[in-house]
């Protein structure tokens, strides 16, 4: 264990000895989502740098507090990338997300739909306990578990079961061939389109509806084959879009700086919803003046809306097997909002108590952080 490692464990020793909660964090580019940020600050970004990399083996092995963007620039070197887009939302540039934080949210940008999520390229991870002891699960091979997948359990437990140390994670080539594609349609024609294409051999990757004044639009982004990418372009219609001009925007969708996100500061006492909902589902029947951005192929849908909305926004989603949660409060104490973890079955939630029992005992990681009752 070298030094930065060693004066973690023994900050977590301590305060599970004294019941001192700690509150796990790197960049700090996530602060704004969670019912709550109780406890001492235990900074991570000592945890620092990428301890292996194999190119041709398509994996990387880093430490928890290195920057997400020093990870993503040594893959971009090599041509590789995180397929999955992790959103970084950094509002300053003294901002940096790191490697952890993205585990720990388990948040995923505009490719979630096509290429799958954080956890679905976890290989490995090491992590310290709530007893301060340096657990090792995984490895570099997708094929390594024997029992419960502990990797994956990590991505979205927003630090609640441990402090990540080390993670191993899948990486792909950089797709050979991009284009995005514009079309001027309403919501409901765009669920068409998008559900249409998806029983295509198309080379989706991304998708974006979003209405701007009395116009809706829909972005779609194809990734893959060169081949494919024309073929479909000819096939699909709309216009097609510069890459230099659409790359910025897609980064803006990801890390939710677009006019559509950023318009909610004119709106007080609204917050931002986020509605996970099958590809399938139809236009829901949404509060007055509450019009949605669409991603995923419809899967998932931001609604900017009150609080007082929150049960006619629950019900909508779950009336199509969806739900609905609040992403970002809509005032200054997070507490306001629902949290990560907004379970309603009573066996979920025995499940997850045990869980962060097993591994954090003395309950000192990240309090009330995605649930009031742990």
């Amino acid at each position: 264990m070298d030094h930065a490692l060693a004066q973690i464990a023994d900050r977590v020793r301590a305060a599970a000895a004294d019941q001192t909660p700690l509150r796990i964090r790197g960049g700090g580019t996530k602060d704004f989502h969670g019912l709550a940020l109780h406890g001492e600050v235990l900074d991570t970004r000592t945890l620092r740098g990428i301890v292996s990399y194999e190119p041709s083996e398509l994996v990387v092995t880093v430490r928890a507090g290195t920057p997400l963007a020093e990870l993503e620039a040594a893959l971009a070197a090599q041509g590789q990338c995180l397929p999955f887009e992790p959103p970084h939302f950094a509002q300053a540039p003294s901002d940096a997300a790191t490697v952890g934080g993205m585990v720990a949210a388990g948040l995923s940008g505009p490719a979630r739909a096509s290429v799958g999520a954080v956890r679905d390229y976890m290989l490995g991870v090491t992590l310290l306990n709530g007893r301060a002891e340096l657990l090792s699960f995984g490895g570099q091979v997708m094929k390594n578990v024997a029992g419960y997948d502990v990797s994956r359990l990590m991505a979205g437990a927003w630090g609640t079961l441990g402090l990540l140390t080390e993670v191993s994670l899948k990486v792909l080539p950089v797709a050979p061939a991009e284009a995005t594609l514009r079309f001027e349609c309403n919501q409901a024609d765009a669920l068409r389109k998008l559900h249409a294409w998806g029983g295509q051999p198309l080379p989706l990757n991304a998708s974006c509806w979003v209405q701007d004044g009395a116009v809706g639009t829909l972005y779609v982004r194809l990734r893959g084959a060169v081949a494919a990418v024309e073929a479909a372009c000819r096939s699909m219609g709309g216009t097609r879009l510069d890459n230099t001009t659409t790359a910025p925007d897609w980064t803006a969708c990801r890390d939710q700086t677009l006019p559509w996100f950023t318009d909610r500061a004119q709106r007080p006492g609204h917050a931002l919803w986020r509605l996970s909902l099958p590809q399938t589902a139809p236009v829901l029947s949404l509060p007055a003046a509450a019009q949605p951005l669409i991603e995923w192929h419809g899967a998932l849908r931001w609604v900017q809306a009150p609080d007082s909305a929150g049960d006619a926004l629950r019900d909508a989603a779950r009336a199509v097997g969806g739900s609905a949660t609040v992403f970002i409060a809509s005032g200054a104490d997070p507490a306001s909002g629902s949290g990560p973890l907004d379970l309603k079955s009573r066996a979920l939630e025995q499940i997850h108590a045990r869980l962060k029992h097993s591994f954090d005992p003395a309950g000192i990681f990240n309090p009330g952080r995605m649930a009031q009752a742990w």
